[in-house]
């Protein structure tokens, strides 16, 4: 048996690629037909202490019910649709600041973000990046004439490409990806 690196859930050490082939075909499809979200045991033990977190941040009545709520749906390892973008607001929280990286390993990683993909906020990420690498078809087969980044704020980036027929610019920001501009027959 493995052993996890010391101060690390031996049940969240990193997993190998062999593992982690097997653990995304076990976590492919958790939804219910009723919409509900089924997790497994490891996104219940990451899970569980950074709702508890929230738990403690929390002072307004409404919103400490909510992630009662949620606390009590990741028990029972299965988040009803309503609670759903709750759980992904904390799932985007946890991947994005390195702490489930920094803290489970990159295993725990991946099966949070597999879980996150199919929350509200990870479905909307999905479908802007699907839009994105839609519009870049337009530049297949065509040489760049210009490419250039900048910065338009703290987080947010825009990439624009010019083509002899289009120019395109994409701008990348804490919210997702899109098309900033796309203006055609440059010529």
């Amino acid at each position: 048996m493995r052993t996890a690196p010391e101060g690390r859930d031996s049940r969240l050490s990193p997993m190998s690629s062999t593992e982690n082939k097997n653990s995304q075909t076990l976590m492919r499809d958790h939804v219910d037909n009723d919409g509900a979200l089924r997790l497994e045991r490891l996104h219940h033990d990451i899970l569980a202490p950074l709702i508890d977190s929230f738990l403690d941040a929390v002072t307004e009545p409404a919103a400490r019910e909510t992630y009662l709520a949620l606390k009590d749906a990741v028990e029972k390892l299965e988040v009803p649709p309503d609670l759903q973008a709750h759980l992904g607001a904390i799932a985007e929280v946890a991947l994005t600041s390195g702490r489930v990286r920094r803290q489970y390993g990159p295993g725990a990683e991946l099966a949070l973000w597999s879980l996150f993909q199919k929350t509200p906020r990870g479905r909307e990420l999905a479908a802007s990046v699907d839009a994105v690498n839609a519009a870049l078809k337009r530049l297949q087969g065509q040489p760049l004439e210009t490419l250039g980044a900048v910065a338009r704020g703290p987080g947010a980036y825009a990439l624009t490409l010019r083509t002899a027929e289009l120019q395109m610019v994409v701008r990348f920001e804490p919210g997702g990806v899109r098309i900033e501009s796309l203006d055609l027959d440059l010529a």
